[in-house]
């Protein structure tokens, strides 16, 4: 029996598509940037938002949950073709792949916030999601950093 309202199960589920798409996104980008310091920044996020999904799988199956299995959202692979129009037009400006980051991780700190709202969630489950909150937070102040840097 789940520990979670079905409502709750589809919203880590959600994460979990979100995570799948920023994985994908972030490989996206590091193979379409020339910085080699950006590509390992890109690379590292990828790695990252694998071990989000590895998390929050083991979360969801912990409490009971049904998993999700995504190949990606369709908002994921709208955003990925745009990234690969933007770069096709802009010739892999790294500055349009950081604005591109910067929208995707805003979007993603919106639907943590969202999740943390519920009030139904296990102190395990609020603990793994502030702690990856906090990891986007902080690459989306970097990549607002980077991108002014450009």
């Amino acid at each position: 029996m789940s520990v979670f309202e079905k409502n709750t199960e589809e919203k880590l589920n959600g994460l979990l598509a979100r995570a799948y798409d920023a994985e994908q996104g972030f490989t996206k980008a590091a193979n379409q940037v020339e910085s080699k310091a950006l590509q390992r920044l890109f690379e590292q996020k990828a790695n990252e938002r694998n071990q989000f999904k590895a998390e929050l799988e083991h979360e969801l199956t912990a409490k009971g949950m049904d998993v999700t299995k995504y190949t990606g959202s369709f908002k994921g692979a709208l955003h990925r073709a745009w990234m690969d129009t933007k770069a096709l037009f802009s010739n892999a400006d790294e500055e349009a792949m950081l604005e591109e980051v910067r929208n995707g991780e805003k979007v993603a700190l919106e639907d943590y916030e969202d999740v943390l709202k519920e009030t139904t969630l296990p102190a395990s489950t609020i603990n793994v999601l502030t702690n990856q909150k906090n990891k986007i937070e902080q690459s989306y102040n970097r990549a607002n950093y980077l991108e002014n840097a450009f």
